[in-house]
């Protein structure tokens, strides 16, 4: 399930938000995965470019804490991220 659908210039993308520690860090860093809806999303058929994972500037020392904070992020923040990427 997605923790958030957003769409962009006709074409709809599943967001999902991902906790990752690096070796030797306390705090945890927030990961958001978009993959497309559709096969022709994120960068054309064949699977190829449909799915992207990229950091976002948010971290915490509990993953819970981490997610907390990204349930705030604005759907406008997701949709800049993904035009970003297809330009």
């Amino acid at each position: 399930m997605s923790w958030r659908v957003i769409a962009h210039d006709n074409q709809v993308c599943h967001v999902e938000a991902v906790a990752e520690r690096r070796a030797h860090t306390q705090a945890w860093q927030l990961v958001l995965a978009f993959r497309a809806a559709a096969d022709r999303a994120l960068g054309g058929g064949g699977g190829r470019g449909r799915s992207f994972l990229t950091p976002y500037p948010l971290e915490a020392t509990s993953k819970s804490s981490l997610f907390n904070q990204a349930e705030r992020i604005p759907d406008a923040a997701l949709t800049q991220l993904l035009a970003e990427r297809l330009a």
